[in-house]
């Protein structure tokens, strides 16, 4: 069994965050960006590429760029095999248990110069659950540092929910409250993991550098933590969860985190769509209440 020490675990309960360095190899990045570069040609050259990406804003040198993949656990072999390598399910029981889920998945390009920004936001909250057992996995596929956009955490702050309102309720798809602590950035070289708490309030600068900065990331979460029914979306999701460890609860389990519940005011395309969607209206604020 592929182990964390005990320190590793505590840094985890503690901070809501860890960061394994370059646990994957070469080869396993190698075999990763060739059914990368697969995918992207085969999704440019289609007549529609929605179903597979999501394109950025702006382009490099006037040739369409992506900016996420949508699904890589369904898309590709080789991502579902790295989503269930034991290095990555053994180390994942050890946080939230034996029968684990996999609910989604999406690879952020964060292409070089035009990489866009992702705001801060709590992943929770775009998927509410019975409780917080959620892991989300990030694999770094590049080298991460602040000049190419790597994640930045704010620590010890995994225990509630931060407000995620624009001023008239409807939820804005960020954190709108004033954000007063200082990030942390977790810089690591290809091949490293981090281990994020679902509650871990984070976010990504643009990329301005000349190397792109990719992030797999796969969403974990314990057998017995149940979706909450927010309509469509959470069927579309549920499409998507596969059982990768263990067996299927029987009983919901209930944490002791009242979890907040969304109202989209409307249709949502991405994460990206709806942070652009909540600067565009600048009238968000603090003062509407979390429940």
């Amino acid at each position: 069994m592929q182990k964390l020490t005990p320190e590793q675990i505590t840094q985890y309960r503690t901070e809501g965050y860890l960061v394994l360095e370059s646990l994957f190899n070469t080869e396993d990045l190698a075999a990763a960006d060739r059914c990368l570069s697969e995918l992207t040609e085969q999704a440019v050259a289609s007549a529609d590429h929605s179903q597979i990406m999501e394109l950025e804003p702006e382009s490099a040198d006037g040739h369409p760029t992506p900016r996420r993949i949508y699904n890589p656990f369904i898309q590709h072999e080789q991502f579902r095999k790295m989503a269930t390598d034991t290095r990555i399910l053994d180390r994942v029981e050890q946080l939230i248990g034996p029968d684990l889920f996999i609910q989604h998945s999406k690879l952020n390009m964060k292409p070089a110069r035009v990489g866009s920004v992702v705001e801060w936001h709590q992943d929770l909250t775009y998927f509410p659950h019975t409780n917080d057992d959620l892991i989300t996995l990030l694999i770094y596929l590049d080298d991460a540092n602040v000049k190419n956009g790597c994640l930045q955490v704010l620590p010890q702050k995994h225990h509630t929910y931060l407000n995620h309102c624009n001023a008239d309720g409807s939820f804005a798809g960020m954190i709108t409250e004033p954000i007063e602590q200082e990030p942390v950035s977790l810089e690591a070289p290809a091949g490293s993991v981090i281990l994020m708490h679902c509650l871990t309030p984070h976010y990504s600068l643009p990329n301005h550098s000349d190397h792109a900065r990719r992030t797999l990331i796969f969403e974990y979460r314990a057998a017995d933590s149940f979706p909450l029914y927010m309509g469509p979306m959470t069927v579309r999701n549920e499409e998507h969860a596969v059982l990768v460890r263990g067996k299927p609860a029987s009983f919901a389990r209930f944490g002791s985190i009242s979890p907040l519940i969304p109202h989209f005011a409307s249709e949502v395309t991405s994460l990206y769509d709806l942070q652009n969607r909540t600067r565009s209206r600048g009238d968000f604020g603090a003062d509407v209440p979390l429940a």
